[in-house]
């Protein structure tokens, strides 16, 4: 058996654009069936969303049907939640919260095996196929893709210190903590917030590392993308599933008998 290898962080670092879409139905169902729809990546969040570790390798088995790489957030920047992730199989990991370098670097540490980090040493995981990848231990490292999360505006003024982290390889922001902590809650269209997300793409990339970010409509999306935003979440899944139902009963209760 070989080693899973990690087509988000191979696309991810080539520069190529990866859409993605977020996912927090905590369904085996709902994952599976979206995971057939073309994205590229999918994320599966158990920060703020009602799901445990048990109850996610399911539905990262189910997801695995289709097209979309799975990457997923843990509820914090936590050794031990991340390294339940990794058992489960998870390879690319999205860090909430990161508001300095240091935290940065405990982040990567987190995912990497002694002497490059702390992640505990387990046998027969899913992430090594239950033991069947001969060298898991010794390639995991290699394919293990770290985001960190920017998510107010203390962090995105130490943008560049942490992006400068070596291990971490792409740089999220999100929008809706941000724009909280700039004093605009509830709105991340305020043209300030939107001019600091446009600015952090272009200082992302200046440090050498790939910018991402979370839209919630196909117009933000794309105009993240045009500002250099390389893998952008277009949607959430909740968010589609009750806009669709809301329209549906619109067009329906609205027309005569």
């Amino acid at each position: 058996m070989t080693m899973p290898q990690n087509r988000f962080k191979s696309r991810l670092l080539a520069g190529e654009l990866q859409w993605g879409l977020w996912s927090s139905l905590a369904s085996p169902v709902a994952a599976e069936a979206l995971s057939l729809t073309g994205f590229d990546w999918m994320l599966f969040d158990t920060e703020h969303s009602p799901v445990e570790i048990a109850a996610l390798q399911p539905i990262l088995q189910a997801a695995a049907t289709g097209t979309a790489s799975a990457v997923a957030r843990p509820a914090w920047n936590d050794k031990v939640l991340i390294k339940r992730l990794l058992d489960i199989g998870i390879q690319t990991l999205l860090v909430p919260f990161v508001e300095t370098a240091a935290e940065a670097e405990a982040a990567v540490r987190a995912t990497r095996y002694p002497p490059d980090g702390v992640r505990g040493v387990a046998g027969a995981t899913r992430a090594s196929r239950y033991g069947t990848v001969p060298n898991y231990l010794q390639e995991a490292n290699a394919e293990i893709c770290v985001l960190v999360q920017i998510e107010t505006a203390q962090a995105m003024a130490r943008l560049e210190e942490i992006a400068a982290v070596e291990g971490v390889d792409g740089v999220f922001i999100g929008p809706s903590d941000l724009s909280a902590s700039m004093g605009h809650l509830g709105n991340p269209g305020h043209p300030e917030v939107q001019e600091a997300i446009r600015a952090a793409a272009q200082r992302i990339i200046a440090a050498g590392k790939v910018p991402g970010i979370l839209a919630t409509r196909a117009e933000d999306a794309l105009r993240y993308r045009d500002w250099g935003y390389r893998f952008v979440a277009a949607g959430v899944d909740t968010g589609l599933l009750v806009g669709s139902a809301r329209a549906l009963l619109q067009t329906v209760s609205a027309r005569p008998l």
